[in-house]
């Protein structure tokens, strides 16, 4: 269990360090309405009836998953951004919403590190099932060049609630209402509703909602035996924070700089021996001046002194 709260925070905050979850809710966002403003260039600039075609082709194909093999050959980025590009509003908002409801209780359950590597997992895989799909099965064979290209977040959000239901299944909401709703209950209802929604339009799609979902099961499994498949992306994360950080607050400090910093004492702390002549300075200038005038070190000098035998 402690690799499962490690890191834990609750606040979902701007700017909170290292905000997995505020990151990808952002990127969407900042994705979308770059692509809307372009958009919206394109109709102001070309024939209303060809705006659409031209920005579809000379923009948004290159961000989004193509079916065919020979095309993400020249793409392979597309393999990444696929699940940052919404072609509308509601999908977005539908993306987001559900992000910000399971991604909130996996990042607070397993700490900040773990959502992303769902995220980036989860779409990659599920992109590479939508390919193989594609171009495997006869029926999806065959009408290839009329198949949408893939995007969007809604995979990736798949995963991360399969994730949540594994790691916490008895986790509940609304806890006032009967004693709240069961976690596992909510996160089966959106898959279910998540996956009757692409069977009806492509076999691919739902080939690639089912890999998601796969997904965020494996990677919870995997993590509760003690291998975190995200390990390697903290790590590159942690890296390349620390590059451009002159604190480099990720560095791995030595034996000798943790005892150090650890230690309660001082390294050095300079103390005063206790003599007569010392004792004696100290009684005359009380006697001209009053103890109230002695600073704090000579009181204390005076309260060692009195607990010392010595002679002169």
């Amino acid at each position: 269990m402690a690799v499962m709260h490690q890191n834990r925070k609750n606040n979902i905050l701007l700017g909170q360090n290292d905000n997995a979850l505020t990151w990808l809710i952002l990127i969407n966002a900042v994705v979308f309405v770059g692509l809307y403003f372009t958009k919206f260039i394109y109709r102001i600039t070309f024939d209303t009836g060809n705006a659409e075609l031209i920005f579809q082709k000379n923009i948004q194909d290159w961000l989004t998953l193509p079916p065919s093999l020979a095309k993400l050959a020249g793409r392979p980025w597309t393999l990444i951004t696929h699940m940052f590009v919404h072609d509308s509003p509601l999908g977005l908002i539908g993306t987001v919403l559900w992000l910000w409801a399971f991604g909130y209780i996996l990042q607070d359950l397993a700490g900040n590190n773990k959502l992303i590597p769902v995220y980036l997992y989860s779409g990659v895989v599920s992109g590479l099932l939508f390919i193989v799909a594609e171009n495997m099965l006869p029926a999806l064979r065959a009408h290839l060049a009329e198949t949408p290209y893939f995007l969007g977040g809604s995979v990736p959000v798949v995963a991360i609630a399969v994730a949540v239901a594994s790691l916490a299944p008895r986790y509940r909401l609304l806890p006032m209402i009967n004693g709240g709703i069961p976690l596992w209950i909510l996160a089966l209802i959106f898959v279910i509703i998540d996956f009757s929604s692409v069977v009806r339009t492509n076999t691919a799609y739902a080939a690639a909602h089912i890999g998601g979902g796969l997904v965020g099961f494996f990677f919870i499994y995997e993590l509760r035996r003690g291998r975190d498949w995200g390990a390697w992306m903290t790590s590159v994360y942690n890296w390349a924070d620390d590059l451009f950080n002159p604190i480099k607050k990720h560095a791995v400090q030595t034996n000798k700089q943790r005892l150090f910093y650890k230690a309660t004492r001082k390294p050095y702390e300079k103390t005063s021996a206790v003599t007569q002549q010392r004792v004696d300075d100290l009684l005359d200038k009380i006697s001209r001046e009053g103890y109230h005038l002695l600073t704090d070190d000579e009181k204390d000098f005076l309260r060692k002194a009195s607990q010392q035998d010595f002679t002169k």
